[in-house]
């Protein structure tokens, strides 16, 4: 009787996924069928050579895997657009010979969230996201490497959250 009650659950999901009620990224029924993400120019003060290019990456490939859309160049259904406007490096805490003990790396990316199926979903929105690394470490190689991933794996889910997951 058990294995009865299971294999109703299960059967019981895949269906509710197959109608377009609810999928296991969460987003519910999306009208649209294509994509877009035009290049985030970095705007920034300080700049980061190369992040503009792996945000975008980033997004795209975000928005590949979590959906069933296709990426087009232009004329999509939905498009993402913006800048990134701050990358900052600040002191968070001190030693006693006032050296900085802890670091943090900031990244804010403004967006433009444009959906050609249903205008009222339309935003302009800044995200922002950090990283604390130690502070006798610099921000180069692999301790930037692994800042730059954490924080845009935030901010791209964030983004697609507030576009398409409505969360």
């Amino acid at each position: 009787m058990k294995k009865i009650y299971s294999l109703f659950a299960l059967l019981s999901l895949f269906m509710l996924s197959g109608c377009s009620v609810y999928n296991f990224t969460g987003t519910g029924k999306i009208d649209a069928k294509t994509f877009q993400v035009n290049f985030f120019q970095n705007n920034a003060d300080l700049i980061e050579p190369g992040i503009d290019r792996t945000f975008t990456l980033a997004l795209q490939d975000l928005i590949m895997n979590q959906t069933n859309l296709n990426l087009v160049s232009n004329s999509g259904d939905l498009v993402y657009e913006g800048e990134i406007t701050d990358y900052r490096i600040t002191p968070m805490t001190a030693t006693a010979d006032q050296q900085a003990a802890q670091n943090r790396l900031s990244i804010r990316v403004n967006v433009r969230f444009t959906n050609k199926k249903k205008e009222t979903d339309d935003f302009e929105k800044s995200f922002e996201f950090y990283y604390d690394f130690p502070g006798r470490d610099l921000p180069t190689g692999s301790v930037l490497n692994e800042a730059i991933r954490i924080i845009f794996e935030r901010i791209t889910q964030d983004i697609f959250n507030q576009s398409l997951a409505k969360w």
